[in-house]
């Protein structure tokens, strides 16, 4: 689900509390993500902006882009994805823009309106227009909605609510359609998420999507991240990726678990380890497995220290 930009000032980001200013760690953030049970919280416009800068332009050209996930249009009112390819239609070259409303109680965009499809096309014959289909739903699970997916659409880019994500991941990599979205972070090392990295069918894109907005128009923060089928270039996350010898590496950030794997934190891979070792999810956002390691299992590593359970992990190896 996504929301509408909320003006804030240029120097915002300056401002922006961190984490420990806030009282608030990371794995706090997690924490929230992972339990999390409202989904009405909305991406923010500039954070679109910033992700979609990173791709050619190309990737657009001449495509009918899909936003199925409650990405309203009516003039102001508009989700911001929504509001992002209106105001780059011509930029982008799309084809076609096709976003779908899902009516519920509560509702940022338009209160009480009906489920609709809203389309607008490169073509002066076929200007903006919404439709009110005879009991549509606005859910991307909704026949209407999979059909448009099936049969139109080129690429998918939009939040699905995280509640629903396993479900929309399934009916979108089975389509095989090309798509750029924002998901949990921690799906990286959910058992069922795992086997679309092993195969090479997602990846991380290049940013996290930490701040959204909320129904009563406030900012709330949830552990979002960017993922595509798009190559990814020149990702500047790699600079964050810690590849050294072992011996190079602080003992503090590595130790081995009950069963002798090695665990690495904080970014830290031994370069010249040719055994499995076990890694957070930040190695993968930040590009490892394209720096010549892999994931070799397709569930989550659980390890043990002394007994007792740490939190889970990916199993890597050096390729």
């Amino acid at each position: 689900m996504q929301k509408r930009q909320k003006a804030m000032p240029k120097n915002r980001k300056k401002m922006k509390p961190s984490l420990q200013d806030r009282g608030i760690s990371r794995k706090d953030l997690l924490q929230k993500a992972r339990n999390v049970k409202n989904d009405e919280f909305y991406t923010r416009y500039e954070d679109i902006e910033k992700e979609i800068a990173r791709y050619d332009k190309t990737i657009w050209h001449r495509k009918t882009v899909f936003c199925n996930c409650d990405d309203g249009a009516d003039e102001n009112r508009s989700s911001a994805f929504a509001r992002y390819f209106l105001g780059n239609f011509k930029t982008l070259g799309l084809k076609k823009l096709i976003c779908t409303h899902y009516s519920r109680g509560r509702d940022l965009f338009m209160p009480g309106e009906k489920p609709y499809i809203f389309t607008k096309e490169d073509s002066p014959d076929q200007p903006e227009k919404k439709i009110f289909p005879q009991n549509y739903t606005g859910s991307f699970e909704d026949p209407l909605s999979l059909k448009i997916l099936r049969e139109e659409a080129d690429i998918v880019c939009t939040n699905p609510p995280f509640s629903k994500a396993k479900e929309f991941w399934k009916i979108l990599l089975e389509s095989g359609k090309q798509f750029l979205i924002i998901s949990n972070i921690l799906n990286v090392k959910n058992d069922a998420y795992i086997p679309y990295f092993t195969a090479g069918k997602v990846r991380a894109g290049y940013n996290e999507a930490d701040w959204y907005e909320t129904p009563e128009k406030g900012l709330t923060r949830a552990a979002g991240y960017w993922f595509t089928n798009f190559p990814v270039k020149n990702r500047p996350k790699y600079k964050n990726l810690k590849i050294l010898p072992l011996e190079a590496i602080p003992e503090k950030y590595k130790r081995f678990d009950d069963a002798g794997i090695l665990l690495t934190d904080r970014n830290y891979i031994p370069g010249d380890y040719e055994k499995p070792f076990a890694v957070s999810v930040y190695p993968i956002v930040s590009g490892l497995l394209e720096k010549g390691f892999r994931i070799l299992q397709e569930k989550q590593y659980r390890p043990y220290i002394q007994g007792r359970e740490v939190f889970a992990r990916l199993l890597i190896q050096k390729v």
